[in-house]
Parts: structure tokens; C-alpha cells; sequence
């Protein structure tokens, strides 16, 4: 995996520290567990997936890495610094969720609200605001719609605007909650491969919850896979066995691999691969 020069804090012998790190972190749902004892770096320019089944925990776990929720214990910092809610540092790409068809903003404005939207008072206006915010709509392919009402674009193209919106900052981590979920194949495409190119070409570290890998699989580096109040992290295809998977689910489960795809087959009846609220 290559990538730019670190923008992260350096560790004392110059190395790129990591992007994300957990030590010894739990977290629970009400009575339930969601996890205990994770010890976890996330590097720059890493793309780092989180799998797993309805309530396993994987909105939480942004939920923590946003300043949103507090760990149960352990501690979490981003670049080595303890987590603030708001951080500058920190992009985020939502769900899909439509605008309603009467909302009072053009694609521009809303990218432009993740160049500028958090300053109070002044703000940037004229030339340079223009020139960032048609340079995000070219980057994820916008320029045709940027003065449409977002309340009348598709599904697909609200999310493209999302996504510039979170990287109109140029963060140094990227977190992504279900981007694809409801989208085509081909915006589906589209807006992995945008996040990809920010990971590597910016050199951003990347956390992409999803209940399905495939749309990402040519891109992640490593998985997060919750289940049960458990957890493994490794590579794809360490994590993605029948093996692991099984011992996770303390019951019988099969993965298969077909033409660069991943299909799990047996996971058991009361669990699916669909987002949670936990």
C-alpha cells in the first residue's frame, strides 16, 4: 500500500504515528456487551473496514470515534490526541437519507457548508469559496447538478454531495456509515472509488462501516468484525473464514470465495447483516 507523506502526528523517532487508537476499550449496549479489551491502531492511509450483524455495535463504534459516546472503559485518541466532539480533523459520510423534494438549498450549498459551515461571523465568500466548492463537485462528479435543488436529485447524487462535504475539510480520518447503503451498482462504484482515492492519495485513514464488504473488498486493508460482544481484526482474508466466523458466531457458519467475492453462508437466524442502532 502506498501513500502520501503523513500529515499525522510523528511518533519521537519521526515515524507517522497512528491515525486512530483504541487501548483496552469496551463498550457496552444497556445490559449487553458490545465489546471489551480492544487494542486497535488505525494507520494513515489505511482503509479499515467494520463488519458485522444487526447490533453488533458497528454505529457505536463511530459513535466513539465522532466524541458522541463515551468508551465504558479504556481510551480512544485521534492523532494521539484525546477525542473531541466537532474536530476539524474528522470527515464523515452519513447513510443515504433523502432530502425532502422541498428543501431550500442547491448542491453547491450544501458542499459548501462543510468548507465553511462551521465559522461563525466571517466567512469565506467570492473567488476562493467558489473555486473549493466546484473543485469537491468535480472530484466526486457533480458539475452537472451543482445548482439543482439537493430535494430533487436522486439518491445516488445526494450522496456524492456527502461525500465532498466531508472531505471539503480534507481530513485526516474519513468516517464512513453505511455510504452505499440504497445505492445502484454504478453509484455505488462511484463513491467507493472516491473514498479510496482519499485514503490513498490524501492519506487518510479510513473507518467504512458496512454490512457488506464486496462493493469495497479490491480497497480494505483490514477488518473490524463484531459479533457477539466479540471480535477479530485482520486482514480480509484472515478474518473471512469459515474458521473465524464460526467461532465468533459459536455456530456453524460458511464463507465462500468466488470470483474475488465473498459470500457467508448459515449466520444464524436471529442475526443479519443489516445496519443497527447500537
Amino acid at each position: 500500500m502506498t501513500s502520501t507523506t503523513s500529515r499525522h502526528v510523528p511518533t519521537p523517532d519521526g515515524t507517522a504515528g497512528p491515525a486512530i487508537s483504541l487501548r483496552g476499550a469496551a463498550l457496552s449496549f444497556g445490559r449487553r456487551t458490545l465489546w471489551q479489551g480492544l487494542d486497535l491502531d488505525i494507520m494513515p492511509g489505511e482503509f479499515f473496514a467494520v463488519l458485522g450483524p444487526n447490533g453488533s455495535g458497528k454505529t457505536s463504534f463511530l459513535k466513539v470515534l465522532l466524541g458522541l459516546q463515551p468508551l465504558d472503559a479504556g481510551t480512544a485518541t485521534i492523532d494521539g490526541r484525546p477525542i473531541t466532539r466537532g474536530s476539524r480533523s474528522l470527515g464523515y459520510i452519513p447513510q443515504q437519507k433523502s432530502f425532502p423534494a422541498e428543501t431550500p438549498l442547491r448542491a453547491r450549498d450544501l458542499v459548501g457548508l462543510g468548507v465553511d459551515g462551521h465559522r461563525w461571523g466571517l466567512r469565506l465568500r467570492g473567488r476562493a469559496h467558489r473555486e473549493r466548492v466546484d473543485g469537491l463537485l468535480r472530484d466526486v462528479g457533480a458539475e452537472s447538478y451543482a445548482d439543482a435543488p439537493v430535494g430533487l436529485l436522486s439518491g445516488g447524487e445526494q450522496q456524492r454531495l456527502r461525500a465532498a462535504q466531508a472531505l471539503a475539510t480534507d481530513p485526516t480520518v474519513l468516517l464512513c456509515d453505511e455510504p452505499l447503503l440504497s445505492l445502484d451498482l454504478n453509484h455505488q462504484q462511484a463513491v467507493s472509488s472516491l473514498i479510496n482515492r482519499q485514503c490513498h492519495d490524501r492519506n487518510s485513514a479510513v473507518v467504512f462501516v458496512t454490512h457488506e464488504i464486496n462493493p469495497v473488498i479490491d480497497y480494505v486493508d483490514r477488518v473490524l468484525y463484531l459479533a457477539d460482544g466479540r471480535f477479530r481484526v485482520g486482514a480480509p482474508a484472515d478474518v473471512m473464514t469459515s474458521e473465524v466466523l464460526s467461532d465468533l458466531y459459536d455456530s456453524p457458519v460458511e464463507v465462500l470465495h468466488s470470483n474475488g467475492r465473498i459470500v457467508v453462508v448459515g449466520l444464524p437466524d436471529a442475526t443479519t447483516h443489516h445496519h443497527e442502532s447500537a
